[in-house]
């Protein structure tokens, strides 16, 4: 039921709270919020609208969401996003293989060599000179506070391995 609710809440992204999220300041806005508000992550709430989620993120967590930007949703190939569009099952493991339960902040973050998703596998964790990477993908922005968890923008769509 959690992993539910966190892909239910990052489907949330899609609603209008641009408009509110702007006249908070980010620690006084969930994840939802403030991933809408960032402007970045249009993708992201598009194929999570898709799925006909919504809602999760704006429980009270906490979550740390590895979240891929619009320009990491290019990356994958067309057949690849093409191919999730049309199993929601597979599309829920990917967008779960995303958030995390709890505050994971960069300072604990960088102290893992890995994390269990809300998708039931873990994602690896390594640091290579000052730049954090999880799984291939490269943490582009860590520490987007919000009032239920933490944002780290990631450049990459992160893709759970089969079985």
């Amino acid at each position: 039921m959690k992993k539910v609710i966190a892909v239910l809440a990052l489907a949330a992204l899609s609603v209008s709270l641009v408009a509110t999220a702007g006249a908070r300041t980010r620690e006084d806005q969930n994840i939802v919020q403030t991933a809408a508000g960032a402007g970045q992550f249009k993708t992201l709430a598009k194929l999570l609208t898709r799925t006909g989620l919504a809602g999760a993120l704006q429980q009270p967590g906490p979550y740390t969401v590895f979240a891929p930007t619009d320009a990491a949703f290019k990356k994958v190939p067309k057949k690849a996003l093409n191919a999730l569009l049309r199993n929601k099952a597979k599309l829920k493991a990917v967008l779960l293989y995303h958030v995390v339960s709890g505050n994971v902040p960069s300072t604990a973050v960088v102290k893992l060599t890995s994390a269990k998703t809300l998708n039931g596998k873990s994602v690896r964790i390594r640091m290579s000179g000052s730049n954090v990477f999880v799984n291939s993908a490269k943490v582009t922005r860590p520490d987007v506070m919000a009032s239920n968890g933490v944002i780290h923008v990631i450049n990459r769509v992160l893709i759970p391995p089969a079985g």
